[in-house]
């Protein structure tokens, strides 16, 4: 545990990386390049990254906002986790970010499964589920998802042997939605 805090374990390693300007754009770039994007929803994806990487969250919330009513996956982690899931961005709300790092993760967008962990860890944006963190970072591991095995393991000495089976068994049975 860091800071006596479960979500920081989870959280720490991506925020400290996206917490570097230099480094955001090149994130967000590679993202843009292995979401294979089409022609409509390119717009308002390059508007909104664009918008991030000047630290113009509104404007970024605007460009993704309508993509990701659409139920775009890319563009509800974009906003969950950088623009309302940052601590640093005056947009920060969890009560916002979470919903749409749950429904991205819920249809198989894996990068939104391991804040949202973190979010049931901590219990921000939905109530605090040891439990759920561990099922989702179980989903996460299983689709290899980088760092989801170290921290599935930190995440099971917050657990009795009979919840993490019940995680394990939930993760396991987990179906993504396709609606």
């Amino acid at each position: 545990m860091l800071d006596g805090r479960p979500f920081a374990i989870i959280r720490s390693s991506a925020v400290r990386f996206a917490r570097h300007r230099r480094v955001l754009p090149a994130l967000c770039g590679a993202a843009l390049l292995l979401a294979g994007l089409v022609q409509p929803a390119a717009a308002g994806i390059e508007d909104g990254v664009k918008a991030m990487q000047a630290g113009n969250m509104p404007a970024a919330e605007k460009a993704l906002q309508l993509l990701a009513k659409e139920r775009d996956p890319r563009a509800q982690f974009l906003l969950g986790f950088y623009v309302y899931g940052n601590p640093d961005s005056k947009l920060y709300d969890m009560n916002k970010a979470t919903p749409l790092l749950l429904d991205a993760a819920e249809r198989g967008y894996t990068p939104a499964m391991i804040p949202l962990a973190g979010a049931y860890a901590d219990g921000k944006g939905v109530p605090k589920s040891y439990s759920e963190a561990y099922k989702w970072l179980a989903i996460a591991e299983h689709w290899n998802v980088p760092n989801a095995d170290s921290l599935l393991i930190q995440m099971a000495h917050e657990l009795k042997p009979d919840e993490i089976a019940h995680a394990k068994a939930a993760a396991a049975a987990f179906t993504f939605k396709t609606k």
